[in-house]
């Protein structure tokens, strides 16, 4: 329980030295919300957002889950995506990954994580389709970073398959999509692949508007 207090403690100490430095910060921020950035990330504990962009609250809108994924089948996340860029107009949609994820790991695992099994099943489809690439790859934690980095472009990939990003740029919507990944182990973050339109997708994968 103290745990829990001492959050409720620092929330107190916080909103106080806000209202200090702004009288107006809390009643300007209750007013709307518009951010620019989606941000869909990993739901570990090391990678907050807000904190490794130096951003405030506000300025974007959230979506975590294990790994970062974007699933077809997610009403969760395509709620989220549909009013980020429907209703909020983003103009950005960032997928950030990070390397030594845990998600990635289990991924890659052969042992019975029960449930989350079916999660990190997407990742694995990543995994089989870049296989060889991978285990060219001498350690372990080479190998996991290496499927980090594809698991984004694969995510980066399947935004751009949805209805929903497709029909922005049909509307000719400003709407860039990045796929970034976080290091760790320096605090940095490095982007591996940008879309801003429907150039890439296959056919097979696109809607008419």
């Amino acid at each position: 329980m103290q745990d829990i207090k001492k959050l409720l403690l620092e929330n107190k100490a916080w909103a106080q030295s806000k209202a200090e430095i702004n009288e107006n910060y809390f009643s300007n921020m209750a007013l709307e919300q518009n951010p620019k950035y989606l941000w869909i990330g990993c739901a570990d504990s090391r990678v907050p957002e807000s904190e490794i962009t130096s951003s405030s609250p506000g300025e974007i809108f959230v979506h975590r889950n294990i790994a970062n994924l974007v699933v077809h089948t997610d009403l969760n996340f395509l709620s989220v995506l549909s009013y980020a860029v429907n209703t909020l107009k983003v103009p950005h949609i960032i997928v950030c990954g990070h390397y030594n994820c845990g998600g990635v790991k289990a991924a890659l695992s052969h042992q019975n994580f029960g449930l989350v099994n079916n999660w990190v099943r997407n990742i694995k489809d990543t995994y089989f389709k870049n296989k060889l690439e991978i285990e060219t790859l001498g350690t372990e934690k080479d190998q996991v970073n290496k499927l980090v980095e594809l698991n984004v472009v694969a995510q980066v990939r399947n935004l751009a398959h949805t209805s929903i990003v497709q029909e922005a740029w049909a509307k000719n919507q400003p709407l860039h999509v990045h796929g970034w990944v976080y290091d760790i182990n320096t605090g940095k973050l490095n982007e591996h692949m940008t879309l801003h339109d429907g150039s890439g997708i296959d056919s097979a994968y696109k809607y008419e508007f």
